[in-house]
């Protein structure tokens, strides 16, 4: 389905024999339901498993509409489709919005293509130290967010906490995320204290933090 700003009505299917491909082609503002319907139309007369679907990329959707609408999107499309289908893909851009990349993971059988070294680090960390691992699994999220949203340079985890609106962590369950951070290499900490420790923000590093949630998404288990 391709994201070409057509009239939300139109629609017009293309079929290309050579490479097995057919899609269709429906407005910017189309619902979601009628892209399953169009793309429900190709299954006519096919055997189940005969058709693979793939999804271009899940960005757009998200930009547009939300996390939550693209969230449901990839829901109803596997609610309706799998066992009907040989494989569902889905395409994403990279620095898609991070709640999208860990909601959306947690729904696939196998996620592609995240960086090497960054699946290296999450499954060392996930063997030497899982209880660390644990929180960074739930948490990075929301340790990003607080990161992000924090006005100070070296902040304490309670400090960085109390930058979060209606947080699910707690300042301590917040801290241990923000320490397996610093040992995936997305953080520091700022100087040698015998208090509390401070994180360097000038530090952080968010493109290695995606990463990371990218190879916490292929299913590194936490047990």
């Amino acid at each position: 389905m391709t994201d070409i700003a057509r009239s939300g009505t139109a629609a017009s299917t293309q079929v290309v024999p050579n490479n097995g491909l057919a899609y269709t082609v429906l407005g910017r503002t189309v619902e979601s339901e009628r892209v399953f319907d169009a793309v429900a139309d190709h299954f006519d007369g096919v055997p189940d498993g005969a058709i693979d679907v793939v999804v271009d990329d899940l960005a757009p959707v998200a930009a547009r509409e939300g996390v939550d609408s693209a969230v449901a999107f990839v829901d109803c499309l596997l609610e309706r489709f799998v066992g009907r289908v040989g494989r569902i893909s889905m395409g994403c851009s990279f620095e898609i919005p991070v709640e999208l990349l860990s909601r959306v993971g947690a729904r696939a059988d196998v996620v592609v293509g995240p960086d090497a070294e960054a699946v290296t680090a999450v499954e060392r960390l996930s063997r030497e130290d899982p209880t660390t691992f644990g929180y960074v699994r739930r948490h990075w999220v929301e340790a990003k967010r607080g990161i992000e949203m924090c006005d100070r340079n070296y902040p304490q985890s309670k400090q960085v906490h109390a930058a979060l609106a209606d947080p699910e962590t707690t300042p301590r369950t917040l801290g241990a995320t923000l320490s397996g951070m610093v040992t995936l290499g997305a953080l520091e900490t700022w100087g040698d204290t015998v208090g509390p420790t401070r994180y360097d923000l000038t530090a952080y590093r968010p493109k290695r933090t995606w990463a990371l949630g990218a190879a916490i998404a292929t299913g590194v288990s936490d047990d």
